[in-house]
């Protein structure tokens, strides 16, 4: 009886806890040696919405100051040619919805589908007919991704450099919890237009070659709760707890006395 007793319990206790996978590219086993070519590592594309910081220096002071918001100008500029450019320092260039940027003189400029280098050097090549050699610098300044769902610190986080992977993401919230689906983490992804929604798995190696391993500007992380996590929020699974708890002492009495 005693024996019968025992199973109940640990069946109960089985049904109340769920096993889960909460390592990492857990398919790699632990002596392997991982690696491969890298073919994923896409530089972002520059899309309507986007602020730009683009600066261009030239051995002119004059002409940098012209064609400048806020850009680099040359050391031997006099002071009040530096307190111009610092005035308006970060204001950055607004793309607009038909995929281009006001820059002075040039005028409009597409830049849409194009990286920060190829914005570079289509920049250089206008310019260069009204400077000589000019030195220009093309970056985001409202490059951001935002982590939300079960992790530790859920935000919208800026990324200066313009470039981070999902696991560094992860990292600057916090990482996940333990309720966390590692298996089935959902990016959100605006492109041309279009919204698309794609499921990754992160207790897979192969995810490494994924091509949404790196995150586009803009992307939300959204991790999903297992089924533990939303138990827990369900009002009417909040009894459980206590009726697996009555249930385990009224057991322990019972084979005292059996």
């Amino acid at each position: 009886m005693k024996t019968k007793i025992g199973y109940i319990i640990a069946l109960l206790l089985l049904a109340s806890c769920s096993q889960r996978n909460l390592v990492y590219f857990s398919d790699l086993k632990e002596q392997d040696v991982y690696s491969e070519k890298i073919i994923n590592n896409a530089e972002p594309q520059i899309q309507p919405g986007d602020i730009l910081s683009i600066t261009v220096n030239s051995l002119s002071p004059e002409s940098n100051i012209l064609f400048n918001k806020g850009g680099a100008v040359s050391p031997t500029a006099d002071a009040s040619i530096l307190n111009a450019s610092n005035k308006i320092k970060d204001e950055g260039y607004l793309v607009d919805e038909s995929g281009a940027v006001d820059f002075p003189v040039l005028g409009k400029v597409m830049v849409t589908g194009l990286t920060a280098k190829e914005a570079k050097d289509k920049f250089v090549t206008q310019l260069s007919k009204y400077l000589k050699d000019p030195i220009v610098n093309v970056r985001f300044l409202n490059f951001k991704v935002t982590v939300i769902g079960e992790v530790n610190r859920p935000s919208t986080f800026e990324v200066p450099n313009g470039k981070v992977s999902v696991l560094e993401a992860l990292g600057m919230a916090g990482d996940m919890t333990v309720y966390g689906k590692r298996e089935n983490v959902l990016i959100v992804r605006e492109k041309e237009g279009q919204r698309s929604m794609t499921r990754i798995n992160l207790n897979n190696k192969e995810f490494l070659a994924s091509p949404y391993f790196y995150l586009q500007q803009n992307d939300i992380v959204y991790v999903e709760p297992d089924k533990a996590k939303a138990a827990q929020a369900n009002p009417n699974n909040r009894f459980i707890p206590i009726m697996v708890a009555a249930i385990s002492a009224l057991a322990i009495i019972l084979t005292r006395f059996i």
